[in-house]
């Protein structure tokens, strides 16, 4: 007697996406049944979410999608006119974006658009709409959703905007949910909370498209694993073999960039597997902490001190940092750590000069820096650079990337791209991004790609201190791992100081010299790398780091 297979929710053959003459996804097959989670990996730029949003129409403006068939259900997508594509969106199929702050209405309280969803997708009255909105925000790990859920984007860290985003997408109960890059934003606690959030959907019936460069995540959750390289699918196959005893070279390079258990300093994209018999030993360590020594006598060439902000809004205030103090030295790098929403990034933006704090200071190179006039710090901007979490939101789409690159290499003197075409090309070529990108616009790049584009702006002005938050989440593994070893080499070429913001902790032990810890606004540990991760004091470091090894 044979099994009746599943009808699958989604099945596509033969997929091709074309942007003029630029093939971009050449003739891929996939298919997604009720009840599973399926995967797509590969380097950014590999074709993964353009595939994935091509199910909704969305491929991109100019884009041309063809394929042999792509149905949802028993629906023909390629068939649909905007209106039938509209319905379909939200509803039937869920799409959570990996740029929450592009997908979500800065005008609108983030409980206006889980409700709008709940309008659109259900037939619940107010009062029962506005606490299914709460449950889900709940759902979704996000802190005080009582308040929350009266704030817009802007008011929200970037892991916040990503809880939001998610519970707006669950809130119409899709029977297919596309997740492109889910947790990029999220520390490991919520990150759990959010793939177990998905699994247990998962469990319940509904087919999973999952679109990461996360291994772990992927690991943790997918029933099969496609991987893509430059438009096609080279690999497929059941999760565990895939991710353990994977067939292509591109699969094993993908897996061993991995910075879990890389020293500091030692190149991730030539180290040995840790635990091999040519992993660094203590020699290497050794060597590494007499570096760090030294740097320690050095005059600091940041110094904040007694930083503290509070935010508000109809009567809910929020201290997002309380007399914060760190010292950055020469040629090091501070590693700042905590969960979505703890002040990281508004310590960052405080150090930077792009918020004024309620109390506190810094100084830069032994000159007080904050707080100051803006016309006091013009002249020495350039000292100071900033990679932030959201690349899109800080370019100009009119620009092109070369555009985008001769602005930062001129100070803003310029936009012609011919005048700095050599610079260009080098910054291109520092951060691998192809030359074929330099006439595109921000909005025709991937997400990996746009935040590879804000490192190289960045760099271009050559500055001592860079504020890295979040500068390596949006990217995948092989790519992450070349930028990591950029900024490697450039502390040893140029004496660069970073800070460092990550919820990566693997990633910070891997890059930093030293690390400070953050809840709630406070600091609550600091010190040399390997002690905080080695033998960590507070209780809520240790709760981090039983977090990231529960989740690998």
């Amino acid at each position: 007697m044979s099994t009746l297979l599943p009808t699958p929710l989604l099945e596509m053959r033969g997929l091709r996406i074309r942007f003029g003459t630029t093939e971009v996804v050449a003739g891929i097959d996939l298919s997604v049944v009720p009840g599973e989670c399926v995967a797509l990996v590969g380097e950014s730029g590999s074709g993964k979410s353009v595939s994935a949003r091509s199910i909704l129409g969305l491929a991109g403006t100019g884009a041309r999608v063809d394929a042999e068939f792509l149905r949802v259900g028993d629906t023909d997508v390629l068939g649909l006119s905007e209106r039938a594509l509209r319905k379909l969106r939200g509803g039937r199929v869920g799409l959570i974006p990996q740029d929450a702050l592009g997908a979500l209405d800065p005008l609108r309280p983030i409980g206006h658009e889980i409700d709008r969803t709940l309008q659109l997708h259900t037939r619940l009255g107010a009062s029962a709409r506005h606490a299914r909105a709460l449950e889900l925000l709940r759902a979704v790990g996000m802190p005080e959703p009582e308040a929350r859920i009266r704030q817009r984007p802007g008011q929200l860290s970037g892991g916040l905007r990503q809880r939001a985003l998610i519970a707006s997408v669950l809130a119409g109960e899709p029977e297919l949910l596309i997740a492109d890059e889910p947790t990029t934003a999220l520390d490991a606690r919520v990150r759990r909370g959010i793939l177990d959030l998905l699994g247990s959907l998962r469990d319940a019936g509904t087919g999973l498209l999952l679109v990461s460069h996360d291994l772990d995540a992927v690991r943790g959750i997918a029933d099969t694993v496609a991987v893509m390289s430059e438009g096609r699918i080279i690999e497929r196959g059941p999760a565990a073999r895939i991710l353990e005893q994977p067939a292509e070279e591109y699969t094993r390079i993908l897996l061993a960039a991995s910075p879990a258990g890389v020293p500091r300093g030692v190149p991730l994209l030539a180290a040995p597997a840790p635990g091999s018999a040519q992993a660094p030993n203590d020699l290497t360590r050794q060597a590494v902490t007499a570096t760090a020594t030294a740097t320690a006598t050095a005059t600091p060439i940041l110094e904040a001190h007694g930083l503290s902000k509070t935010f508000g809004t109809r009567g809910f205030r929020v201290p997002a940092v309380r007399d914060a103090t760190l010292t950055l030295l020469p040629g090091a790098t501070l590693g700042l750590i905590g969960e979505s929403g703890s002040g990281k990034s508004t310590l960052a933006r405080l150090i930077l000069g792009l918020e004024t704090p309620d109390a506190g200071s810094v100084t830069l190179a032994g000159e007080p820096w904050v707080p100051a006039p803006e016309s006091t710090r013009r002249a020495r901007r350039h000292q100071i650079g900033a990679i932030f979490q959201d690349p899109l939101a800080t370019f100009d789409p009119r620009l092109s990337v070369d555009q985008i690159l001769a602005d930062a290499h001129s100070n803003g003197q310029t936009l012609r791209a011919a005048s700095w075409q050599r610079a260009i090309t080098d910054s291109l070529d520092a951060v691998g991004l192809p030359r074929t990108l330099a006439r595109r616009g921000p909005r025709e790049l991937s997400g990996g790609q746009r935040q590879r584009l804000s490192i190289a702006r960045a760099l271009a002005q050559n500055p001592d201190i860079l504020v890295c938050d979040e500068p390596v989440s949006a990217l995948d593994l092989t790519v992450q791992a070349r930028v990591l070893d950029l900024l490697d080499s450039l502390q040893r070429e140029r004496g660069l100081s970073l800070l460092f913001i990550s919820h990566d902790l693997d990633v910070v032990r891997h890059v930093s010299d030293t690390v400070a810890v953050m809840k709630d606004g406070v600091i609550r540990e600091s010190g040399p790398a390997e002690r905080v991760f080695g033998d960590p004091r507070d209780e809520y470091t240790r709760a981090l780091l039983a977090d990231t090894a529960a989740h690998r």
